[in-house]
Protein backbone atom coordinates (compact mmCIF):
# COMPACT_ATOMS: atom_id res chain seq x y z
CA UNK A 1 0.00 0.00 0.00
CA UNK A 2 1.12 3.50 -1.37
CA UNK A 3 0.40 6.19 1.09
CA UNK A 4 0.60 10.02 -0.10
CA UNK A 5 0.10 12.88 2.23
CA UNK A 6 -0.52 16.06 1.22
CA UNK A 7 -1.29 19.50 3.61
CA UNK A 8 -3.46 22.30 2.64
CA UNK A 9 -3.58 25.44 4.43
CA UNK A 10 -0.72 24.38 7.19
CA UNK A 11 2.78 22.64 7.10
CA UNK A 12 3.36 19.37 6.94
CA UNK A 13 5.20 18.75 9.90
CA UNK A 14 6.91 15.56 10.29
CA UNK A 15 5.08 14.81 13.62
CA UNK A 16 2.10 15.30 11.60
CA UNK A 17 2.96 12.86 8.29
CA UNK A 18 4.08 10.13 10.69
CA UNK A 19 1.24 9.98 12.66
CA UNK A 20 -0.96 9.99 9.56
CA UNK A 21 1.41 7.69 8.32
CA UNK A 22 0.63 5.31 11.26
CA UNK A 23 -2.81 5.57 11.69
CA UNK A 24 -3.41 5.05 7.81
CA UNK A 25 -1.30 2.29 7.61
CA UNK A 26 -3.14 0.37 10.46
CA UNK A 27 -5.66 -0.21 7.64
CA UNK A 28 -3.33 -2.54 5.38
CA UNK A 29 -4.69 -5.32 7.13
CA UNK A 30 -7.27 -5.20 5.64
CA UNK A 31 -6.13 -4.56 2.13
CA UNK A 32 -3.41 -7.88 2.51
CA UNK A 33 -5.58 -9.00 -0.60
CA UNK A 34 -4.69 -5.38 -2.38
CA UNK A 35 -1.29 -4.53 -2.48
CA UNK A 36 -1.75 -2.37 -5.52
CA UNK A 37 -3.49 0.24 -3.61
CA UNK A 38 -3.25 3.95 -3.19
CA UNK A 39 -4.44 5.83 0.03
CA UNK A 40 -4.30 9.72 -0.63
CA UNK A 41 -4.27 11.51 2.47
CA UNK A 42 -5.26 15.34 2.37
CA UNK A 43 -4.92 17.02 5.80
CA UNK A 44 -5.45 21.23 6.45
CA UNK A 45 -6.86 23.98 7.87
CA UNK A 46 -10.30 25.07 6.91
CA UNK A 47 -11.95 28.61 7.50
CA UNK A 48 -15.56 29.20 6.87
CA UNK A 49 -16.82 32.13 8.18
CA UNK A 50 -19.80 30.36 10.55
CA UNK A 51 -17.91 28.41 12.65
CA UNK A 52 -15.37 30.26 14.79
CA UNK A 53 -12.03 28.89 15.58
CA UNK A 54 -9.91 26.53 14.39
CA UNK A 55 -11.25 23.73 12.46
CA UNK A 56 -9.01 20.97 10.91
CA UNK A 57 -9.89 18.46 8.33
CA UNK A 58 -8.44 15.15 7.18
CA UNK A 59 -9.81 13.37 4.27
CA UNK A 60 -8.96 9.38 2.84
CA UNK A 61 -9.48 8.63 -0.19
CA UNK A 62 -8.18 5.03 -0.96
CA UNK A 63 -8.21 3.20 -4.75
CA UNK A 64 -6.98 0.64 -6.75
CA UNK A 65 -7.60 -3.24 -7.34
CA UNK A 66 -11.20 -2.50 -7.44
CA UNK A 67 -11.75 -0.50 -4.15
CA UNK A 68 -12.91 3.95 -4.44
CA UNK A 69 -13.36 4.55 -0.55
CA UNK A 70 -13.35 8.09 0.31
CA UNK A 71 -14.16 9.50 4.18
CA UNK A 72 -14.01 12.43 5.34
CA UNK A 73 -14.18 14.95 8.51
CA UNK A 74 -13.71 18.31 10.19
CA UNK A 75 -12.53 18.58 14.10
CA UNK A 76 -11.16 21.31 16.33
CA UNK A 77 -8.17 18.69 16.43
CA UNK A 78 -6.03 17.82 13.35
CA UNK A 79 -5.06 14.35 15.05
CA UNK A 80 -8.93 13.82 16.28
CA UNK A 81 -9.83 14.53 12.85
CA UNK A 82 -7.45 12.00 11.70
CA UNK A 83 -8.50 9.32 13.59
CA UNK A 84 -12.46 9.62 12.90
CA UNK A 85 -11.19 9.06 9.16
CA UNK A 86 -9.32 6.40 10.01
CA UNK A 87 -12.13 4.54 11.79
CA UNK A 88 -14.73 5.42 9.43
CA UNK A 89 -12.58 3.79 6.68
CA UNK A 90 -11.86 0.80 8.79
CA UNK A 91 -15.86 0.13 9.55
CA UNK A 92 -15.96 0.45 6.17
CA UNK A 93 -13.11 -1.68 4.81
CA UNK A 94 -14.47 -4.78 7.34
CA UNK A 95 -18.47 -4.05 6.01
CA UNK A 96 -17.21 -4.72 2.43
CA UNK A 97 -14.84 -7.81 3.41
CA UNK A 98 -17.95 -9.42 5.58
CA UNK A 99 -19.92 -8.84 2.52
CA UNK A 100 -17.58 -10.54 0.12
CA UNK A 101 -17.32 -13.84 2.26
CA UNK A 102 -20.80 -14.26 2.78
CA UNK A 103 -21.43 -13.44 -1.11
CA UNK A 104 -18.57 -16.47 -1.29
CA UNK A 105 -20.38 -18.53 1.37
CA UNK A 106 -23.90 -18.24 -0.39
CA UNK A 107 -22.06 -19.21 -3.63
CA UNK A 108 -20.44 -22.22 -2.57
CA UNK A 109 -23.48 -23.59 -0.18
CA UNK A 110 -25.76 -23.42 -3.85
CA UNK A 111 -22.57 -25.76 -5.66
CA UNK A 112 -22.83 -27.64 -2.94
CA UNK A 113 -26.31 -28.32 -2.87
CA UNK A 114 -26.18 -28.66 -6.70
CA UNK A 115 -23.87 -31.46 -6.31
CA UNK A 116 -25.85 -33.27 -3.64
CA UNK A 117 -28.96 -33.27 -5.50
CA UNK A 118 -27.17 -34.98 -8.94
CA UNK A 119 -26.68 -38.42 -8.78
CA UNK A 120 -24.52 -39.68 -11.46
CA UNK A 121 -25.49 -43.13 -11.03
CA UNK A 122 -29.37 -42.96 -11.69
Amino acid sequence: MRINIKATGIELTPSISEYATKKVSMLEKYLRDNPDVVTQVEVGKITQHHKSGEVFRAEVHITGAGIDLYAANEQADLYAAIDVVKDEVAETLIQKRGRRESLTRRGARRIKDALRSWNPFS
